[in-house]
């Protein structure tokens, strides 16, 4: 599908049942029920096209260690990594095998569509549940998880990175703390991708730092003290914000911060919001079909766009390819 040719976010044909722009159904085929969304933006024209963004021969890992955190997180376990002799399973040679035991939400990680349902229902009306996520292959799954990407050959495309962190300090004169609790708006992104001299294309990643995994590595008593008073730095205008990203035709969006992309929203009496008041994740999720990306590792990008100037990328990113996978670490480059 030509991303030119989708609708705007107010334009979109109504889905009974659904509030405007929801896009359930756009991008169903010869009466297949579609399972990867937005991903169907990145057409082999936009794809070479992105490939042209490698001129230097640099590639930067966005993947954040999978145990960087040292703290507990909500109730995700850390990962246990076990290593194996290989005598220890029998075999008579020399050398080492080893197990990882992981939450695919503990570190960086891309969200599929069933992370977020909504009365049951995920990304294109499609009711997951545990029995249904059990599957034995891809083959026979209907549902619209991450082992469904690999279908279309996984995530290749043109990254745009706003660094917000720097933006900030740069115009400002004055620090940026995750933490401090500043509303980003869809007008801030553009205020900032017109200062870093980003073009938004078709079929974009967008990628935005705000320096939280950074604080995460290192945390000090005064970050812990506001982390669980719940000052969390995120979307102000959440549901703006969405019909911005959508109109743009996005086809993924990535950050470095837990919750950037589904904050929950003050409440008149200026405590945060719970589960129940979140926003972007059931809109990109849940209604778009747009990969969310959450605690991506951004300091060397950060370091290295603003040594060259150059604020755009070829992305790619192959997920783990298991059938009926929730979430997965993103596996992601940025090539220069």
């Amino acid at each position: 599908m030509d991303p030119a040719s989708v609708p705007d976010f107010d334009k979109l044909p109504k889905v009974e049942g659904q509030p405007q722009g929801c896009a359930w159904g756009l991008f169903d085929k010869d009466g297949k029920k579609d399972v990867v969304g937005t991903l169907n933006f990145l057409t082999p024209n936009i794809v070479a096209a992105a490939a042209a963004e490698v001129k230097d021969g640099v590639s930067i890992s966005l993947n954040w260690p999978l145990n960087a955190i040292k703290f507990p997180l909500s109730a995700r376990k850390p990962p246990v990594h076990r290593p194996m002799q290989l005598r220890e399973l029998g075999m008579d040679c020399e050398g080492f095998d080893d197990e990882l035991e992981l939450n695919t939400q503990f570190s960086s990680q891309w969200d599929s569509f069933c992370h977020v349902t909504v009365n049951g229902l995920s990304y294109n009306g499609l009711r997951p549940s545990k029995e249904r996520l059990l599957v034995q292959s891809t083959a026979e799954n209907t549902l619209p998880t991450v082992d469904q990407w690999h279908s279309r050959g996984a995530i290749a495309g043109r990254g745009v990175f706003i660094d917000w962190k720097r933006y900030h300090e740069e115009t400002t004169g004055t620090p940026y703390h995750p933490l401090d609790g500043y509303r980003i708006t869809a007008e801030d992104l553009e205020k900032a991708a017109r200062h870093q001299g980003v073009e938004f294309k078709y079929g974009d990643i967008l990628i935005i730092r705000t320096g939280f995994t950074e604080m995460l590595e290192a945390p000090t008593p005064e970050d812990m003290a506001k982390f669980q008073a719940g000052t969390l730095s995120g979307v102000h205008g959440a549901e703006e914000t969405a019909r911005w990203l959508w109109n743009h035709r996005f086809a993924a969006v990535a950050g470095d911060a837990i919750g950037f992309e589904a904050i929950p929203p003050l409440k008149p009496d200026g405590t945060v919001g719970g589960v129940e008041d979140l926003v972007l994740h059931p809109w990109l999720l849940n209604k778009f079909g747009m990969p969310i990306g959450e605690l991506w590792d951004l300091k060397a990008l950060s370091e290295y766009c603003k040594k060259t100037g150059r604020y755009s990328f070829l992305l790619t990113s192959v997920p783990l390819n298991h059938p009926g996978l929730v979430a997965s670490p993103p596996n992601a480059l940025a090539l220069f």
